[in-house]
């Protein structure tokens, strides 16, 4: 098939910002006002029971998806899910292809590319819904204000190191000490083209520090991987001293299973990367689907993906869990979806001419 990409794989015209965490408010309304609050009853869990099914596409770590996928199971028995999880990226192009053949496989999706919920809110292939735990704990900056969307997960983008490699002293604090001579050959990071966790925190770093920085950075014979939860791999495994990217849920897990493994927050600022959840108009299971964002929703589902997944989340209800670093200590650099899916195009060809997998 032919390359797709933001702008030609699904046809619309306008644009909006999408009110991510700590980003703007959206500047432009189309649409109606979100609908009602939507709780979970004995008539949609009966419905959902009668699909079967709900069909789940998402850039999460496999791992952490299916143990969502398998909550929801043991909850809503009769129900199964299919995990469907590859980068963002590629699900994106995924979905445009499936739906520029008038295929409709998809139920509920979750990208960490907040710009992708832009095109597609855009195009009006979402479908409005808002569950009851959105409505009730979530900030109006957290969901999208025609209910098509909402920060289902909030990850960080961090610099990371082998504690074995890699002596206290000389943890690298910034994202400017990652130039020094010393790291070259000795880091990893992912890329945009195929993350879309990298695709948004590089889109904060050409911003903030320009791509002069990522031109130095490319000297230094960094080791290209694709997904943003590869890097913390490749540092439990010794193969790199320090990650220059790569996703902070990982370094946590691996690090609490024992892996000699610690995340780094950058003095300049950690990238911040919000992850939505959004049902599909012409979803296959409608109310299965439903049935389903509301439970990713919960607070019962929020403190799983805290606890079990070490991601972050907005619920208001949620607890962060003790031993990882609060999130209130973390200066965070300012997320701009709108921005992205802007220059989306142009941060993945400017960077494929500097770092080649």
């Amino acid at each position: 098939m032919r390359k797709l990409s933001r702008r030609n794989v699904l046809k619309g015209s306008s644009a909006l910002a999408f009110a991510a965490f700590a980003t703007p408010a959206m500047t432009t309304r189309v649409l109606a006002a979100a609908p009602p609050a939507s709780a979970i009853t004995p008539e949609l869990v009966a419905a959902a029971r009668k699909e079967g099914k709900v069909i789940y596409y998402t850039s999460i770590d496999l791992p952490i998806a299916e143990k969502i996928a398998r909550a929801f199971e043991a909850k809503f028995p009769g129900i199964t899910v299919r995990v469907e999880r590859t980068g963002a990226e590629r699900l994106f192009q995924r979905i445009g292809q499936e739906y520029s053949s008038r295929i409709h496989a998809v139920d509920v999706v979750n990208s960490s590319d907040a710009a992708h919920f832009i095109v597609w809110k855009r195009d009006g292939v979402l479908a409005p819904y808002m569950p009851e735990d959105v409505a009730q704990h979530y900030r109006p900056e957290h969901k999208d204000p025609d209910g098509m969307f909402a920060g289902f997960r909030v990850g960080l983008s961090v610099i990371g190191c082998n504690t074995n490699l890699v002596k206290p002293e000389d943890r690298p604090k910034s994202f400017a000490e990652l130039l020094d001579p010393k790291w070259a050959g000795k880091m990893v990071k992912a890329h945009p083209g195929y993350s879309g966790t990298i695709m948004t925190a590089t889109q904060q770093l050409v911003r903030d520090r320009g791509w002069e920085y990522l031109e130095k950075l490319s000297q230094q014979r960094v080791m290209q991987v694709q997904s943003a939860s590869d890097p913390p791999k490749k540092l439990a495994l010794g193969e790199r001293a320090v990650q220059a990217d790569g996703n902070e849920y990982n370094l946590f897990l691996l690090k609490e299973s024992g892996q000699p493994v610690e995340p780094l927050y950058a003095s300049e600022g950690t990238p911040i990367i919000v992850g939505p959840n959004g049902i599909f108009k012409n979803a296959p299971n409608p109310n299965a689907a439903r049935l389903f964002q509301n439970y990713c929703f919960s607070a019962e589902c929020q403190q799983l993906i805290i606890d079990v997944g070490a991601l972050r989340s907005v619920h208001a209800l949620t607890k962060e869990k003790p031993g990882r670093k609060p999130f209130k200590e973390i200066k965070t650099l300012k997320e701009d979806a709108a921005a992205v899916e802007k220059q989306g195009e142009e941060i993945k060809a400017r960077y494929t001419k500097l770092f080649k997998i």
